[in-house]
């Protein structure tokens, strides 16, 4: 700790977003950057505490302390070199964690945390700047042949590793291009393509081999992946996503949230989608149902699009301000959240459970409303429908954001005879192992819908896990 005085000199400085009436008019990344001088002033707020909070807070176990004192001397190499020993893609967790460390920081007792993930992406891009991050292919190589089934971050991150290590590893996407959720999923303007595109450019340099428009289970059966590899990663994701099958469902102007979002993404890529197929929310009343940051990202892409308006509901309760009692430092803040979409322009409404749509013409035209409230009974918390709040509101399209249930089993998790658990997610053993031997899995499809920077942490452990077989 290089200031041991600089969490009480230097008070918590963001980069903050850009100007409102700009930035919704493009999708450039929202965020902006601080100059060196005040990143190194913030990364000296640090305390190096004895024990470390944010690194318990951390999925991939960041040693924060440690590459926050590298920024505050400007050895940007160092704290590089200190973060890829955790984590393999700073620069994507630094734009789009939702940063449980600094939830977990010593600091945030006086909500005045680090700011550690924009201290993250710095490090990145000072890294990539200063031409630290070049591609360091392995030396020797195994004659092992591991296939990698998807290329999101459980993916990206369990195949660098396996290929640094000098195993041959070929990663197989459905898609047009590696990323899955990081290049489809997640919008431009938090997480500009060119960030993941550079960084494949290393791992490719690297000797990663990528099969793009490849769905292994449809257009390569997964009986040859058996017999062409030693090892097997599934690392699909949770893409089943959770519907609403109420009256009114099969109405035109209904759609899931990641089929809207891909699509957006697409276009932004120079993809052309037919006016047919195209979900555009321009001078339309959009209702985006599902408060998390997916339905988040699907307000802020309405807005950019030209919607007329645009309301975000959820079923559950709205949060708190301020912590609880019963939620205390260091866990994570069950706090009310605001994104930059939020601030763009969008009514929120909380305690709202979806009845019926209503359409007309064969179009969602209306949504029936009801409140509910929610209470403690037998140690879970039970919905009750207030009837006499029925409303009805207005809405051109809808977009259900209400989370995924659990990997796609259609293809190749059936061909292979996966088993899974009660909820539908692949079942493993404590090496990530299935009940074929031979095939391994990680991320989402495995734990279920979660955070960018699990999906690394289980794709790193899936890696060591795999490693260890074929030795």
């Amino acid at each position: 700790m290089g200031n041991p005085k600089g969490f009480m000199q230097i008070g918590r400085k963001a980069a903050g977003y850009r100007p409102l009436n700009e930035r919704i008019y493009d999708y450039g990344e929202v965020e902006q950057t601080l100059n060196e001088q005040d990143r190194k002033d913030q990364a000296s707020r640090c305390m190096d505490c004895g024990v470390p909070f944010c690194q318990w807070g951390c999925p991939v176990k960041n040693n924060m302390p440690e590459w926050q004192d590298a920024i505050y001397r400007g050895n940007w190499k160092e704290a590089i070199d200190i973060l890829h020993v955790t984590n393999n893609f700073p620069e994507f967790t630094g734009r789009i964690c939702p940063a449980p460390c600094e939830h977990a920081c010593t600091l945030n007792i006086h909500e005045e945390p680090v700011t550690i993930r924009e201290n993250e992406a710095a490090a990145a891009e000072k890294a990539f700047e200063m031409g630290f991050i070049v591609p360091n292919p392995p030396k020797t190589r195994t004659n092992k042949k591991v296939a990698v089934i998807g290329s999101g971050p459980a993916g990206l991150a369990c195949a660098d590793l396996l290929n640094k290590w000098g195993h041959h590893v070929t990663v197989f996407e459905k898609d047009e291009e590696p990323g899955g959720l990081l290049r489809y999923g997640i919008p431009d303007f938090k997480l500009n393509k060119k960030i993941i595109d550079r960084r494949l450019e290393v791992l490719i340099k690297e000797g990663l081999h990528f099969k793009t428009n490849t769905h292994v289970g449809m257009d390569i059966k997964g009986e040859d992946l058996l017999n062409d590899f030693d090892a097997i990663c599934l690392a699909i994701g949770a893409m089943k996503p959770r519907d609403l099958p109420v009256e009114g469902r099969d109405l035109k102007g209904i759609h899931f949230a990641m089929d809207y979002l891909t699509q957006q993404n697409k276009i932004n890529s120079g993809k052309t989608i037919a006016d047919t197929e195209r979900i555009n929310a321009k001078d339309k009343l959009v209702v985006v149902i599902g408060g998390g940051d997916t339905g988040s990202d699907c307000v802020g892409t309405a807005i950019r699009q030209g919607a007329k308006k645009v309301t975000q509901i959820e079923i559950m309760p709205k949060p708190p301000e301020k912590r609880t009692v019963d939620n205390p430092w260091p866990f994570w803040a069950n706090v009310l959240r605001y994104s930059s979409s939020h601030e763009e322009g969008c009514d929120r409404k909380w305690s709202l459970s979806t009845k019926k749509f209503i359409g007309k013409k064969g179009h969602v035209s209306k949504i029936e409303l009801v409140e509910v409230t929610w209470s403690p009974s037998n140690g879970k918390m039970q919905m009750t429908e207030n009837p006499s709040s029925l409303y009805l509101m207005d809405a051109d399209l809808v977009l259900l954001a209400m989370g995924f249930v659990h990997c796609v089993h259609e293809g190749l998790v059936n061909e292979f005879g996966i088993e899974l658990d009660n909820r539908g997610n692949i079942k493993v053993n404590q090496n990530f192992q299935t009940n074929n031997p031979k095939i391994f899995a990680a991320g989402d499809s495995v734990m279920g819908a979660s955070l960018v920077v699990r999906a690394i942490y289980h794709g790193r452990n899936l890696a060591k896990a795999v490693d260890s077989y074929l030795k």
